[in-house]
């Protein structure tokens, strides 16, 4: 995983997607491998423990993985993609809620309601992985560390919220997310450095409630104070340290 060259000698990021798994091992990015595997469950073992893990898709942009209202019965894991999560008002206006990148889990806030609260709308081709969540929690009792992955990833979507707080700045909540990010990414073993935005000026926007025209004034001056390099949706992290100094109040609540 890297960088792929194209045309004019330009770099451009490796485009996120977990395509080794198969039926006996798992995809680089999935949810619970590292946690399983740690454990000594491969995916045989998950099925004589009766735990169905299905591929599915793809998703095409704007395509619906769940709708608000659905009833509640597995959780995705994004393979490859970015999916995001929303609310849509009476009126028609939308409020993003957050983005979710290859091997993060869609769906973990409609375990208590026992129904969807929200959409979770493809941004580019997606492919999730689906686990039946009466199976999940079958394997989260015998298996304590997946308990205790689930519990981290709902802590962490808990978390996310201070991006978005009111008393941050433009500058402050835009330099917070482009770093989240970048630790994403690099979470997974793609780049943190070079990113690709799946998501529009205006998504960004609405998720950091701010209006759109700020989000590129922000980037403009982010990147003419060299801090970070913007071809379209194309970002480079060129001062990260720069970057940390202006999200520290965020990053450190």
């Amino acid at each position: 995983m890297g960088h792929d060259e194209t045309r004019n000698g330009r770099v451009t990021p490796h485009n996120p997607i977990a395509d080794d798994g198969d039926e006996y091992k798992f995809c680089s990015t999935c949810a619970f491998g590292a946690v399983c595997v740690g454990r000594g469950v491969d995916k045989i073992g998950l099925s004589e423990l009766h735990c169905l893990v299905e591929h599915v898709g793809s998703y095409r942009a704007g395509e619906s993985i769940f709708r608000t209202g659905d009833r509640f019965g597995a959780i995705f894991a994004v393979r490859s993609g970015t999916v995001k999560t929303r609310l849509v008002d009476m009126e028609g206006r939308e409020l993003i809620l957050g983005f979710y990148l290859p091997g993060e889990l869609v769906g973990l806030n409609a375990i208590h309601p026992e129904i969807y609260p929200c959409d979770a709308v493809a941004l580019d081709t997606v492919e999730v992985c689906r686990f039946l969540f009466p199976a999940l929690a079958t394997l989260a009792m015998r298996i304590p560390q997946v308990q205790k992955e689930l519990f981290r990833r709902l802590s962490k979507d808990i978390g996310d919220a201070s991006l978005r707080n009111q008393e941050s700045s433009a500058d402050e909540r835009l330099a917070g997310f482009v770093l989240d990010l970048s630790a994403r990414y690099a979470a997974r073993g793609f780049s943190g450095q070079s990113l690709h935005l799946s998501m529009s000026r205006s998504d960004i926007a609405n998720y950091l409630g701010l209006a759109s025209e700020t989000v590129s004034r922000v980037l403009r001056r982010f990147q003419d104070g060299g801090l970070l390099e913007v071809d379209g949706r194309e970002v480079t992290i060129t001062d990260a340290a720069a970057l940390r100094d202006i999200a520290k109040n965020l990053l450190h609540r």
